[in-house]
């Protein structure tokens, strides 16, 4: 048989080899995610605060002994965290290790943002901030903290904004976002109590707003918006400085938030009242 012969074989038994194999759809595509972390398409950019936009209220009662969560946002030892987190905390103390307290000198509040600045005098590894990017209904966001007292962190949705309004020893009306819980680690149920005044990371490791409220019957967690974090850093003339940081995405946001928790950029916080 001549080689031209040959040629014309293998190219016939490739091309029926070609259409048998893609005749079995997706024969080697992996199981596909659980709906509930499939990633959605970003949608439209967020829109400006409206008189309509949902009201989480807040009753405020006499402060008592808890725990929270705060960030560092320079190297000079200035903390972020939820105003309600600290607000009438007679000791204020950050946990850097197991059982090893530093103690708050200051705490900073301001009567427009339900924001706390906490000051120590040294923070090693500030996180990432971005206060200014827009924001787009869909995007990720993922909540780093101390719930329930332990690490953990949730996986989110851009849902929508919505308004603040506290009630009883304080009253404050502010604008917040709204994010969709998609998932959970660390085996964590239940109520998110302490991790407020923790960070919500973008997925490319930048903060955008504070955790200051959640409602556990709709699946929601509240932050800060950007721009009130911006506005209430500037009234405090804080600078800010830029540390490492790591993308986050559904499948790594457990190890990214450890990675987060042990720079020391994201820290429990330890309130006692009367002490």
């Amino acid at each position: 048989m001549r080689a031209f012969d040959w040629v014309i074989y293998a190219a016939a038994l490739g091309f029926i080899l070609l259409v048998v194999f893609s005749l079995v759809p997706e024969a080697e595509a992996p199981a596909p995610p659980p709906p509930s972390i499939i990633a959605e398409e970003i949608g439209p950019l967020l829109p400006d605060p409206s008189p309509l936009d949902e009201l989480v209220v807040v009753q405020t009662g006499p402060p008592q002994n808890g725990v929270g969560t705060a960030f560092a946002i320079n190297s000079r030892g200035d903390w972020l965290t939820a105003r309600h987190v600290v607000d009438g905390c007679s000791k204020v103390s950050l946990e850097v290790a197991p059982g090893n307290y530093v103690p708050v000198a200051r705490v900073s509040l301001d009567d427009g943002h339900d924001l706390a600045l906490l000051s120590t005098g040294r923070s090693p590894n500030p996180v990432r901030l971005d206060l200014t990017s827009p924001m787009f209904l869909g995007s990720e966001g993922y909540l780093v903290g101390f719930p329930q007292g332990q690490p953990g962190e949730l996986a989110s949705k851009l849902v929508g904004r919505s308004r603040l309004v506290t009630r009883g020893l304080r009253e404050a009306d502010m604008p917040i976002l709204a994010w969709a819980e998609v998932g959970r680690t660390n085996g964590l149920t239940g109520t998110l109590g302490g991790i407020s005044g923790g960070p919500v990371f973008g997925k490319d490791g930048a903060v955008r707003g504070v955790i200051v409220a959640e409602s556990p019957r709709r699946g929601r967690v509240y932050t800060t918006a950007p721009q009130s974090v911006d506005a209430f850093l500037t009234t405090m003339g804080v600078p800010r400085e830029a540390g490492p940081s790591d993308a986050f995405r559904i499948r790594n946001y457990g190890a990214a938030s450890d990675t987060a928790r042990r720079r020391l950029q994201v820290v429990k916080v330890m309130c006692e009242v009367g002490a």
